[in-house]
């Protein structure tokens, strides 16, 4: 049984392993970096089978109009089980639907988001971490 668990908070090695796990690019090997991301993030879920991190969504919102979903990421032993879907789920319940939820998919990811209920959209722009 999965539990998940709101603004709860995360050992970056715990994030660093689930990302690793999970396929996601990200600095897995600068835990002061990882844990910055989520000490500034307002909004995250993390999902538990127990006391082992298995998924985890970061975002950063102003609960009234955008809410940007950076991070979500699901162990791959613990992958097509619905973790994903109810980390995103939970995202739109607390933001609510006047608020867009947006997000930048990692390429393998593409066919994804789509099943979730996003819009692949053309009208994106982003000017790229040098690190």
């Amino acid at each position: 049984m999965i539990a998940y668990r709101e603004n709860f908070p995360l050992n970056p090695a715990d994030v660093a392993r689930v990302f690793k796990a999970s396929g996601i690019n990200r600095p897995v090997d600068d835990l002061t970096r990882i844990a910055a991301m989520f000490t500034h993030a307002n909004l995250v879920f993390s999902a538990w089978d127990g006391d082992t991190l298995v998924g985890v969504s970061r975002a950063l919102t102003d609960f009234s109009y955008c809410c940007y979903l950076s991070d979500l990421a699901v162990d791959a032993a613990y992958q097509c089980q619905g973790i994903g879907e109810e980390l995103v789920r939970l995202t739109r319940e607390k933001t609510g639907d006047q608020v867009s939820l947006i997000l930048l998919s990692a390429p393998d990811a593409m066919d994804y988001y789509p099943r979730l209920g996003f819009t692949l959209a053309d009208n994106a722009y982003v000017i790229r971490r040098l690190t």
